[in-house]
């Protein structure tokens, strides 16, 4: 697809972002971004299941008060459009996490940032002072590291700790395998700059599959709900479950007290043949019934997949591949214009769909099954 932008240049969709980025990227790290795993179906299927729902707008209603603020956690965020944890960012851009943080602060949404990134925590916090930033974690085969982290991520002031659940080891990303990937020299994976011990050198310069054997080799097969009850006795901070894509496992997460649910499949990047997000969200929302907070992420793309989404019982989204390619256009600048596309589009079709606050969204704003539109069309 040729990219058309705006009079200025400037993308004015989420997609044309993503075909500058592929252009201009170095491959490895496009590949690495834009990958899923395997045969990538759930990737695919990320997307494709957005489009098989339809809405069914309502008309001659009053729109002409329109917001889209909402709470999470609750705190107060201007959007809920929110920015998921995505590793290594400052491969896209050289200010990395620190501009989509500041994108994120500017904005007024919440931003999590990864384990994985190329900036310190403290870095980042430090960068957004004012803003609402919460850590995902991983519980790693040494808990002392673990430990750290949580406790940096307390010091530093983020609001919430976000577990991901759906990563025993890494996904078999065939792109990553086919380009040898590794981390460029010049970056580090820069939280474990400062955790003790053999992992303080920040795993810098690890080559040829070096990054993936040495950060699987972290995890641990063993991980249960007995750590997730582990991680609650150790931070008073809430925990955000991510990587749930079922209701016996959302029922689990409430009854451990945790305090949302991020609906996740991991960008389809751990196992494929997995249910999209958006397929996933009905039945989860129904088994928390409204014991936590449910979120959502995955092939978001436009404004009006973030209403189908909020339609079906998300509180907010998370878009993380968006940010990325936002960022390698033109850092702060670019994931800023994402965002507020983002929002412009969910305001427009709140207001096409009539619904004036973010309330009125639900259920009965949605048809499952494409409808047939006439050949000559």
């Amino acid at each position: 697809m040729k990219i058309v932008p705006g009079s200025d240049g400037t993308p004015i969709n989420v997609l044309e972002y993503e075909e500058y980025a592929k252009e201009y990227l170095p491959k490895n790290a496009y590949d690495y971004y834009a990958s899923g795993a395997d045969e990538m179906v759930s990737l695919r299927e990320n997307r494709e299941a957005f489009k098989r729902l339809v809405l069914r707008p309502r008309v001659l209603r009053d729109v002409s008060n329109m917001s889209i603020r909402t709470t999470v956690l609750g705190q107060e965020i201007t959007s809920p459009v929110c920015i998921a944890p995505t590793a290594m960012q400052r491969m896209a851009h050289p200010d990395g996490e620190i501009a989509s943080t500041r994108a994120s602060g500017k904005t007024g949404n919440c931003y999590i940032l990864s384990t994985l990134s190329t900036t310190s925590l403290e870095d980042v916090a430090e960068a957004n002072p004012s803003g609402l930033r919460w850590y995902q974690l991983y519980v790693f085969k040494d808990r002392d590291i673990t430990l750290q982290l949580v406790r940096r991520a307390e010091k530093a002031g983020y609001k919430a700790i976000v577990l991901t659940v759906d990563t025993p080891l890494l996904g078999h990303r065939e792109a990553d395998v086919r380009n040898h990937f590794s981390l460029p020299g010049h970056l580090q994976l820069a939280n474990f700059a400062k955790v003790g011990g053999d992992h303080a050198h920040g795993v810098k310069g690890l080559g040829d599959s070096g990054l993936a054997q040495y950060v699987s080799s972290l995890f641990d097969l063993t991980l249960n709900w007995e750590d997730v009850k582990w991680l609650k006795s150790i931070t008073k901070l809430p925990v955000v479950v991510k990587g749930v894509l079922t209701a016996e496992d959302a029922a689990i997460a409430v009854e451990m007290g945790c305090e949302a649910i991020l609906v996740s499949n991991h960008g389809a990047r751990q196992l494929d043949g997995v249910s999209a997000t958006i397929d996933a969200l009905p039945e989860i929302v129904a088994a928390v019934k409204g014991r936590a907070e449910v979120y959502l992420d995955g092939g978001i793309r436009r404004g009006t997949d973030v209403f189908k989404a909020l339609a079906l019982g998300a509180r907010a989204v998370f878009i993380g591949r968006p940010v990325l390619w936002g960022l390698a256009h033109s850092g702060e600048a670019g994931v800023l214009n994402v965002l507020k596309i983002l929002d412009a589009e969910l305001k427009h079709a709140m207001l096409f769909a009539g619904t004036a606050r973010l309330a009125d969204v639900s259920p009965q704003y949605i048809r499952r099954g494409l409808p047939a539109f006439p050949s000559n069309l």
